[in-house]
């Protein structure tokens, strides 16, 4: 074993201290998922959803500080980081959760020189070692079922295992309910119930007002998704309100438009590892997001992305569609992600600055996206190859962003960005879509509009550009400039004109507040596109209506908080008829 100085150990324990108190912390604000969700307390879910986001960059700070206590050295240093880099990797080799550890140095690092000197030997952009690969068998995450004694009786098994403290609403309906599903759809050529054998994780997935349990089928060389949303009736009794069994189904539950998962993962890597078995075409970057590491979910993406820029050589380029007001957008077409950066100065109208605009992301990342908004990671000095950087969008970025970039001639090195997934911009989707498909779409972009605002969220510029649409067909809002909390607009109706003419002037004949806000202004949204503007209107017309906005405001206001399923309410069970809908 290599000697390395007292110091560099020092500040190597300091910053593993730190990591292991932030676990726990981390893990204790997970623990009171169960108690949230068997009292109904949805408020204190979100204040602790959001404690635990803002968790991370306490305990780096912290750490940080703690480090420059323990030497007298000068802690700028980079030989000494280097150090203390090695000593970490020495550290942490028997460490459960090492990967993420090695995140944590990385952010004290970074937070250390300001996101300078980004290399392998002074930070872990590499993992100091190859992913754990054991069986899972190795660690119990999870238990196995078998269907020896019949499916009915497994799936009470299932449920009834998983202790909950307070009753079920009615256990012998839900059994019957998901079993009729699975019989009819995902198991329909299962020929002996005892050939089948479930997985299920022990810890239970908990996000706003449900508690997902999460397994896989096996059958017949078969891997199938099993997902059991439940319920909290608000008398003290739980039920299973769907049963859910495709990649797709799971790959939306699991969506990168939703908050984090609050569930119980001491080892993550290995829940990771299990999720993968039932959506194999999600990142492991994703699926660290969805279970609340984003942190170590940004590493993995930068780490993902270089490889993938070794494999291909397709030029980084202008993101088609509008060009923004506030952003600079661009893609590498072989990659499903794209980058913004925000615009040294911003086109008119706009009146908004950039710490606005960083304050309207940050409000994102710590809110409900009730699958309406996407998650976005922010990255500073994120470095790329020149030559695969098209023309034009280092003529575009050197024309509009200069601050953010420097360049040399290997090297563009971007100051400030976020990433997000690449969604076709609703506008251009609908110059291709059919008939059904632009009725489908206008029905999503007003269930989007809708969900949102019943989450406290109003999109403010809900141009059709800046909404896009997944591979699942879900409409996704992701231009957050113009967006506030709902209950912050003062939502009114156009006064009637006294005079003709007052229609036809440049300036309205009424008074307007920067907080005002005309729902019958909306119709300008569908300028040009008048299927789009009729489909919506077959749908949604109730969104042009004032009064729609102030109740939704009076109720937030009251302390409601809406019910957003990740799933079509149509497959709901219905709980007052044992005839189970066709869940997906």
């Amino acid at each position: 074993m290599t000697n390395h100085s007292p110091t560099a150990r020092r500040i190597a324990k300091t910053i593993l201290n730190g990591f292991d108190a932030y676990f726990a912390d981390f893990q204790n604000i997970t623990l009171g998922a169960k108690a949230r969700f068997e009292r109904a307390a949805w408020h204190e879910a979100h204040q602790a959803n959001r404690e635990r986001i803002d968790l991370y960059k306490t305990k780096v700070n912290q750490v940080l500080k703690l480090v420059h206590s323990v030497t007298s050295k000068d802690t700028a240093a980079l030989a000494l980081w280097r150090d203390a880099r090695h000593t970490f990797a020495q550290l942490i080799a028997n460490h459960s959760n090492y990967e993420i550890a090695e995140t944590f140095f990385n952010s004290v690092f970074c937070s250390q020189f300001q996101h300078a000197h980004i290399h392998d030997s002074n930070l872990f952009v590499k993992p100091s070692r190859t992913p754990d690969d054991k069986p899972l068998r190795d660690y119990s995450i999870y238990i196995s079922y078998s269907g020896a004694d019949g499916l009915e009786s497994m799936i009470e098994d299932i449920l009834t295992d998983y202790g909950f403290s307070i009753p079920w609403e009615k256990l012998p309906r839900d059994v019957e309910n998901i079993c009729a599903v699975l019989r009819a759809r995902p198991l329909a050529g299962l020929a002996d119930d005892r050939l089948l054998r479930v997985d299920m994780l022990e810890s239970v997935f908990y996000r706003n007002k449900a508690a997902y349990l999460v397994g896989r089928m096996m059958f017949d060389g078969q891997v199938i998704p099993l997902l059991l949303p439940c319920l909290n009736n608000g008398r003290g009794g739980i039920f299973v309100d769907t049963v859910l069994y495709r990649n797709d189904s799971a790959s939306i539950i699991f969506s990168f438009t939703r908050s984090y998962f609050m569930v119980d993962a001491p080892i993550p890597s290995r829940f990771v590892r299990f999720l993968s078995t039932i959506m194999p075409l999600k990142e492991r970057s994703e699926l660290y997001n969805s279970i609340g590491f984003h942190k170590h979910g940004k590493t993995e993406f930068y780490r993902h992305i270089l490889a993938h820029m070794k494999t291909s050589n397709d030029k980084f380029v202008v993101a088609p569609g509008i060009r923004g007001m506030v952003m600079s957008v661009f893609t590498l077409p072989s990659y499903p992600v794209v980058f913004k950066v925000i615009k040294d100065r911003f086109d008119r109208p706009k009146t908004v600055t950039e710490k606005i605009v960083r304050d309207k992301y940050k409000f994102v990342s710590r809110s409900d996206r009730v699958g309406r908004m996407a998650d976005t990671q922010e990255y500073t000095n994120f470095i790329f190859y020149r030559n695969r950087f098209s023309d034009e969008l280092l003529e575009e970025l050197q024309a509009l962003a200069p601050s953010k970039l420097h360049m040399d001639d290997k090297w563009v090195i971007i100051r400030h960005l976020y990433v997000e997934r690449r969604m076709e911009p609703l506008n251009l989707y609908l110059e291709h879509a059919s008939g059904d498909q632009v009725r489908e779409a206008m029905e999503e972009y007003g269930n989007a509009i809708k969900q949102l605002a019943a989450a406290n969220i109003f999109p403010g510029d809900m141009l059709l550009k800046n909404f896009g649409v997944t591979r699942h067909g879900r409409v996704v809002f992701y231009d957050y400039d113009e967006l506030c909390p709902l209950t912050d607009c003062n939502f009114r109706r156009i006064p009637d004109t006294h005079m003709p003419e007052q229609e036809l002037a440049d300036i309205p004949w009424y008074t307007v507040n920067e907080n005002d806000v005309f729902p019958q202004e909306f119709r300008l949204f569908f300028s040009g596109n008048h299927a789009a503007r009729e489909a919506f209107e077959d749908e949604h017309s109730d969104l042009y209506d004032y009064r729609y906005w102030q109740h939704l405001q009076e109720r937030i206001r009251a302390g409601h908080i809406e019910s957003a399923f990740p799933y079509r309410r149509k497959w709901r069970f219905r709980r007052r008829s044992n005839t189970a809908q066709p869940a997906q």
